[in-house]
């Protein structure tokens, strides 16, 4: 509505309009305090947003950790950690296992490390009382497809997005609806498509900087010292805790966390 747009013969009403655009106006100018108010944050930036925006009465109120909601965050593929400097992100892939994802978690605990386990839908669905226990020792759950297709990418679009959205519909029930924070592609069989699909489902395409190859037992001592030189690369690790007999990617992790702690490395998870 305009004030040039009242009729003539209701001038009465027309005045009174007047008035009551002026005072709007005075109120929103009072209110928005300058062209330099600092913006809100987007809704999909998860680890942005549980901040409070200084000086926004309005910011929103952080994240319930437990919760699935959808919302959209960034597609590029995450290699980088939340803290910068001296830290190491560990991913374990493949499971939950009932034999060896146990394992993993108390040797974490002992080293008081994170790690984000990238879980496979069916594994999930068998395995509910363990996501449980991952998310309750402080770490973070990955979406890792339902079948572990490696060669998805070469695949439609609708099968992309089917794999992704079942297992996360798995690993939702199997949870109790615990949030899944990233997605990680199978053998890194991403596309633009897939990073898209998972993205708009509030989960970062996670990728990784160090790849051991641990999943092949080329030996505990290989398995650390490929580690230890790739790192150079960046910090995100990528090993299993599922997938198969994993004793040598435990024993190679306990050695690698007792350096990692005589080096000064610090545990973070990758940027969300």
């Amino acid at each position: 509505m305009t004030i040039g747009g009242i009729r003539r013969g209701d001038m009465a009403k027309g005045v009174g309009t007047a008035m009551a655009l002026v005072v709007t106006a005075a109120a929103l100018a009072s209110c928005a305090g300058g062209s330099d108010t600092p913006a809100r944050q987007r809704v999909g930036d998860t680890h942005q947003a549980a901040r409070p925006v200084p000086g926004a009465a309005d910011a929103e109120t952080p994240a319930d950790p437990r919760s699935t909601q959808s919302g959209k965050v960034d597609p590029s593929i995450s290699r980088h950690s939340e803290d910068g400097g001296k830290s190491v992100v560990l991913t374990l892939d493949d499971g939950p296992d009932a034999v060896w994802t146990p394992r993993f978690l108390d040797l974490l605990k002992k080293h008081n490390a994170k790690a984000v386990f990238c879980v496979l839908g069916p594994a999930a669905k068998a395995n509910p009382e363990l996501l449980g226990k991952i998310v309750d020792a402080g770490h973070r759950l990955c979406n890792h497809s339902v079948h572990h297709d490696t060669g998805m990418d070469k695949k439609p679009v609708e099968y992309q997005t089917q794999e992704i959205l079942d297992a996360k519909n798995m690993i939702d029930q199997a949870s109790g609806g615990r949030r899944i924070w990233y997605y990680r592609a199978p053998g890194g069989a991403f596309t633009p498509e897939s990073r898209r699909v998972a993205a708009d489902h509030g989960m970062r395409p996670l990728g990784w900087n160090v790849d051991p190859s641990d999943y092949q037992r080329p030996g505990v001592e290989t398995i650390v010292t490929r580690v230890q030189q790739q790192l150079a690369k960046g910090p995100t690790v990528l090993m299993h805790d599922g997938g198969g007999n994993r004793e040598q990617s435990f024993q190679a992790l306990e050695k690698l966390l007792a350096w990692f702690d005589e080096q000064g490395y610090r545990y973070s998870f990758p940027q969300s």
